[in-house]
């Protein structure tokens, strides 16, 4: 492991003004958001969809690092360039999602326990040759009746600390996910204790597992109220409530937080991020995004597989990644939209 390699790159990715594309959905996932805009999936359209985005003029301004899944780190765009070199190109840092789908907890099947730790330390050296300077891994925690459960935050937590392990092992910046979700009625109330007891178990496990908090990222859920909660809490009492989270629970060694914007709106997730940031100065870790839907979805339901609409779904995609720069400082307003 070599600790300065790791700093800094982890320091690259949370440059000032930048974050982080999540462009990492599996084919499944990425094939329902494109049948909900009518987009035919297939290999070629996933690799069409990402070359659009990836090719957006000026994107190095405010991207520092875009999340790729496996099969798209192997794909060309059209003129040949592979499309890690694509990001390259525009001074932008190839990460890797190196986490396999979810199963069900033993008997507490509303709770999810990521697979993917079996070959990770042989695919991870293939990763890097292919260009990959970090890595990302998921875990999902559920806010429900009795749950979560110890069980499912120790279980998940552990397999974090073991992936951020063998990331480091190899130079590779691990992004450590540990995501309570958002989907249900719960207040944010109950969010804060869900994210405080996922946070201090899971870097509980970093410890123990040896894990240099200063050669990592965490990506978390901001404390936010359920979807369907009655009671929506407001911009800075989310910005609040996350900011106490995750000053309770977080290292001062750790480089930077990159949020995940987990089913909030695409202007939403802005918001929060620029109230962070305007609330808060003096904080030890930068406060940044690792989006994927609140920066995909607008250039998505434009580009709807068409090539004549390339132009314009870039030009909301760039639109996006400007308004989460201008929020990265705390400078963002409704009027930019």
């Amino acid at each position: 492991m070599n600790v300065q390699t790791l700093e800094g790159t982890a320091r690259e990715l949370v440059a000032p003004g930048q974050g982080i594309l999540a462009a990492d959905e599996s084919m499944g996932t990425i094939g329902k958001r494109f049948e909900a805009v009518g987009i035919e999936t297939g290999e070629e359209s996933r690799r069409a969809y990402r070359e659009m985005l990836f090719t957006t003029e000026g994107i190095g301004e405010f991207l520092s690092g875009v999340i790729l899944f496996e099969e798209t780190l192997n794909q060309e765009a059209s003129d040949g360039r592979p499309l890690p070199q694509v990001l390259l190109d525009h001074g932008i840092i190839p990460g890797i999602k190196v986490d396999k789908s979810t199963v069900s907890m033993p008997l507490s099947p509303d709770e999810k326990f990521t697979q993917g730790l079996d070959g990770l330390g042989e695919r991870l050296p293939e990763y890097r040759e292919m260009g990959a300077r970090f890595t990302k891994w998921r875990a999902v925690i559920t806010i429900g009746d009795g749950i979560p459960s110890r069980g499912c935050i120790e279980a998940n937590a552990r397999s974090l600390a073991l992936y951020a392990a063998f990331c480091q092992d190899h130079d590779l910046v691990p992004i450590v996910e540990p995501e309570v979700l958002i989907d249900g009625d719960h207040s944010i109330e109950q969010c804060y204790e869900a994210t405080e007891w996922t946070l201090h178990a899971t870097f509980q496990a970093l410890y123990e597992q040896n894990v240099e908090f200063s050669g990592m990222l965490l990506k978390p859920n901001m404390v936010i109220s359920g979807k369907e909660a009655e009671r929506q809490a407001g911009v800075e009492e989310v910005a609040r409530a996350t900011v106490e989270c995750l000053r309770r629970c977080v290292p001062a060694a750790v480089p930077g937080i990159v949020f995940l914007s987990g089913g909030q709106s695409t202007t939403q997730a802005t918001a929060h991020l620029n109230a962070m940031n305007s609330m808060y100065d003096g904080l030890p870790w930068e406060l940044s995004f690792s989006y994927a839907r609140a920066l995909q979805e607008p250039p998505m339901e434009i580009w709807k597989g068409q090539t004549g609409n390339v132009e314009e779904a870039q030009k909301a995609f760039y639109h996006r990644l400007k308004m989460n720069g201008a929020a990265r400082s705390g400078s963002y307003s409704e009027s930019m939209e």
